[in-house]
């Protein structure tokens, strides 16, 4: 897996690890030697993997050798462990890709390489080597709510909308270069941690463009919030134009192509660029649409189609520019989190059932749960 480095940021690293050796034994009086040292891998709030890229650049990690058997001291001591530290959110994974363990919190600890045992009898006395392993740090944002979007859809400033964030902020189809994290605080001191993931494009879970790399960030975040132009999306004069519903559709592909369990996440839309002439007549399009995809689908090239339409719980008509809805859509991420955080596994395993039983069977009983239809 080559190293996933973007400007300053780095989302993935290779190391070589290796346990210490063990020590001598002394077959005269029956003494062994010490165990070698442990690598562990150790989670830090405040550690960033290209800190540690910078701070060890050779990316070797030993422990310390097992301390021979001495008259004075017939058991040796132990070798030192290594601490190898990494940010949170981290996960492990062997050469072979096998993963090793997660890293969800402070001071979470993966023991990635054994050292090796001292020289004892049944050694005949003699050390053995410690454990080698190269092994893959994949860094996987922890976010309650993961914005979707493709490029220009505003998520940008959506998200410096709703939070104490500033990002990087263009008025043409610009990806973001790296997940930007953002606070919505609520009057009652709540704070929900939302992470702006760069665009996707079509095509991204053939891993076109930088979409891919970060489709992983989304499985680490508790709800999807897609955000959809209004008026559709089309990435430049070469490509094709797509409405809001299109949008929507290939998004779901995407995320479904990339992993279909992303599809059992609890997800809201946020429909922006209301403030555009004739967004209205443009929302209650797509309004008619997600309450009968059914009748849309035939827009669609077969392999286009994802074998589950998302069933959104909210859908919530913006402006990041003016601020219209911004408050109900902090409103909505709140209540569903606070709706879905006790149940969020139940349901997972509940809608993996649903998707094996009805294939191609859009699902969006809920989808107008809260469209302030109504209102508009």
């Amino acid at each position: 897996m080559p190293e996933g480095q973007y400007g300053n940021f780095i989302d993935n690293l290779r190391l070589f690890t290796r346990g210490g050796s063990g020590g001598m034994g002394y077959p005269r009086l029956g003494g062994e030697g010490g165990k070698g040292g442990d690598v562990w891998v150790v989670a830090h709030k405040k550690m960033t993997l290209k800190q540690l890229k910078d701070k060890y650049p050779q990316k070797r990690f030993v422990a310390g050798e097992g301390a021979n058997s001495r008259v004075n001291a017939l058991k040796g001591s132990k070798g030192k462990d290594c601490e190898i530290p990494v940010p949170v959110g981290i996960s492990v994974t062997d050469e072979n890709g096998k993963i090793i363990g997660e890293l969800n919190k402070e001071k979470d600890r993966i023991l990635v390489a054994e050292g090796g045992l001292g020289g004892k009898f049944f050694t005949n006395f003699l050390p053995l080597k410690g454990q080698k392993r190269i092994i893959h740090l994949d860094l996987k944002l922890i976010a309650d709510v993961g914005l979707v979007g493709f490029p220009n859809a505003g998520k940008s400033s959506l998200l410096s909308q709703i939070s104490h964030a500033k990002p990087a902020i263009a008025d043409y189809a610009f990806t973001t270069l790296k997940p930007e994290l953002g606070k919505i605080m609520y009057k009652d001191f709540k704070q929900i941690l939302v992470a702006d993931l760069p665009g996707l494009i079509e095509g991204a879970h053939v891993n076109k463009g930088m979409g891919h790399k970060f489709l992983k960030h989304i499985e680490r975040t508790t709800q999807l919030l897609f955000v959809v132009d209004v008026s559709g999306f089309q990435l430049s004069s070469r490509t094709q134009y797509r409405t809001a519903f299109e949008t929507i559709i290939l998004l779901t592909k995407e995320l479904e192509l990339y992993n279909e369990e992303l599809q059992a996440k609890p997800a809201l839309l946020a429909v922006n660029k209301m403030d555009l002439p004739d967004a209205q007549n443009k929302f209650h399009q797509l309004m008619n649409q997600l309450q009968n995809p059914k009748d849309f689908l035939h827009l669609f090239e077969k392999n286009m189609i994802p074998e589950r339409i998302m069933e959104f719980e909210h859908i919530i008509p913006i402006s990041a520019i003016t601020g219209e809805g911004i408050d109900e859509l902090k409103n909505c991420i709140r209540k569903s989190l606070n709706q879905e955080n006790d149940a969020y596994h139940k349901k997972q395993l509940l809608n993996l059932q649903i998707s094996n039983t009805s294939h191609r069977e859009p699902l969006f009983q809920n989808a107008l749960a809260s469209s302030r239809m109504d209102t508009i």
